[in-house]
């Protein structure tokens, strides 16, 4: 009898520009931090390629040189050897890799931030560039590429393309990872000229061309990639349509065949109230009655009165135009003129917001208080104090917030669209189910109503804890999800093959 072999683990690349625990701006961040974590823990070899930015902590992440030189040596397009970069790479406590990083002084290392530069088209392409160069010198091969978002979207179009006779990605699947398609290069899409507007057809040009500015960078990784995925599956089905599709949904009905949305997890590890440090009472399901000594410490941190029979709102979000606050504006004096609420505002953003969210506290004293700079400990003492966490959102991929809110037992208050739609069930008091309250059209009639409908069920305790038990319940760990990406894993590598074979 021959000697079982044991199967080769599957292994996958995720391409991106933020991954916690290293660098984490946003949500990509936290995502590309529990994903790959996840998979490793379900047998797969997960990898990370970002950049290697100045402010990280070298010390608490101490870093490999992997490989000298990645990029031609200086030419006549780059006579200082401008991009020419190192890839650094970082091992876990079992001595795996788990991330690699292109270390390139010029475009990453002499940046303060992670975006909002005028060359970021120069520097993701560059990231894109650098770790196929990289990979093809690389004794480590990735059966899958994930690019996630535009900022990677030129990897999927290169190796279809200036790539596709390289026998190092003849076998090699793409796939692109849309986390928010209204980001999609360079330049507003909706104001491009028919001169400017790239069809994604042409070669991709040279990192010091300038016509580079003008690539859609999103658009190319949608058509070129061997399966494009989203992060929920009600977004997926969204972004096909004209209110949804930000000008790509003629493509991204042409690729349906190919189109998916999994919806985003948190990690249970670090969202968890019975050991979150930044709680000062601790708590779990089966005490989730404890829960009420943390409303009254952060309305005692935000000056507020201590009144437990007071509704308690919450927001910790980006203060943009997606995250629907206008609706907030139109119904604030209705709101805090009629109903017994108190409001904490926890985040940052566009001056028109902030300048609203100023004005609050002095208008309605008492009822509103604001903390609009970064704090890490806020956001999770509303999680574990506040009633209602309002997620009002234009449209929203999937969201992380309201995950978080009912892992802690707080009720989110949603709109019904894109990943929301997905994770939150609207509250049904004849059968006593559901997880949140859900409005569906973007107007401050429907957003007042659910607040009035959630004050209304505030007054009846015994109902009011049954939406927090069941809110902690949902499972929204980062195992399911995982699953899913290795079914979707599995697809690409099948369609690439096919593709291969014709």
């Amino acid at each position: 009898m021959g000697l079982l072999r044991k199967r080769p683990r599957m292994k996958v690349l995720f391409v991106s520009s933020e991954a916690g625990p290293f660098m984490k701006v946003g949500g990509l961040g936290e995502v590309m931090h529990a994903l790959p974590k996840e998979l490793r823990a379900l047998g797969w070899d997960a990898r990370v390629m970002v950049p290697k930015y100045a402010s990280m902590d070298t010390a608490r992440f101490p870093f490999v040189l992997e490989a000298r030189g990645i990029m031609p040596m200086p030419t006549e397009t780059d006579p200082y050897g401008l991009f020419i970069s190192n890839v650094l790479r970082n091992e876990n406590e079992k001595g795996e890799v788990v991330a690699y990083f292109l270390e390139n002084m010029e475009y990453y290392e002499k940046r303060a931030n992670v975006y909002g530069y005028a060359d970021d088209a120069v520097r993701w392409a560059l990231l894109s560039k650098g770790t196929l160069e990289f990979l093809r010198q690389s004794p480590w091969r990735p059966d899958v590429i994930v690019a996630c978002d535009w900022q990677a979207g030129l990897i999927p179009n290169l190796i279809a393309t200036e790539y596709k006779n390289d026998s190092v990605f003849e076998s090699v699947a793409t796939v692109f990872s849309i986390h928010n398609l209204a980001y999609q290069g360079m330049f507003d899409h909706h104001f491009i000229s028919e001169m400017e507007y790239d069809s994604g057809e042409s070669p991709v040009p040279s990192l010091t061309d300038p016509r580079l500015q003008k690539l859609n960078f999103m658009r190319r990784g949608i058509r070129y990639a061997d399966v494009v995925n989203t992060v929920s599956p009600t977004y997926a089905q969204e972004i096909t349509t004209a209110d949804y599709g930000e000008l790509l949904d003629d493509l991204l009905r042409e690729r349906r065949s190919r189109l998916f949305g999994i919806l985003n997890g948190i990690d249970y590890g670090s969202y968890n109230p019975e050991t979150d440090s930044f709680l000062e009472f601790r708590y779990s399901f089966k005490t989730a009655g404890e829960r009420i000594k943390n409303k009254a410490a952060l309305q005692r941190k935000f000056n507020l009165p201590e009144r437990p029979d007071t509704l308690l709102l919450g927001i910790v979000s980006r203060l943009n135009e997606q995250k629907g606050f206008h609706l907030l504006m139109d119904t604030a004096q209705a709101l805090f003129t009629n109903l017994d609420v108190q409001l904490i505002v926890v985040g940052a953003g566009e001056s028109e917001f902030m300048t609203f969210f100023q004005g609050l506290p002095e208008l309605y004293p008492g009822k509103v208080a604001v903390h609009l700079t970064y704090d890490e400990a806020l956001p999770r003492m509303i999680y574990g104090g506040a009633d209602v966490v309002l997620i009002p959102s234009r449209y929203e991929p999937s969201g992380l917030t309201q995950m978080e809110v009912m892992r802690y037992g707080g009720v989110p208050l949603v709109r019904k669209t894109g990943g929301l739609a997905d994770s939150v069930e609207n509250y049904n008091p004849r059968a006593q189910t559901g997880t949140g309250f859900v409005f569906e059209p973007f107007d401050h009639y429907a957003f007042f109503g659910a607040i009035a409908r959630a004050f209304e069920t505030y007054q009846y305790p015994k109902y009011w804890a049954g939406i927090q038990k069941r809110a902690m319940q949902a499972d929204f760990s980062w195992t399911k999800s995982a699953r899913e990406y290795i079914a979707l894993f599995k697809k690409a590598i099948e369609l690439k093959r096919s593709s291969a074979a014709l």
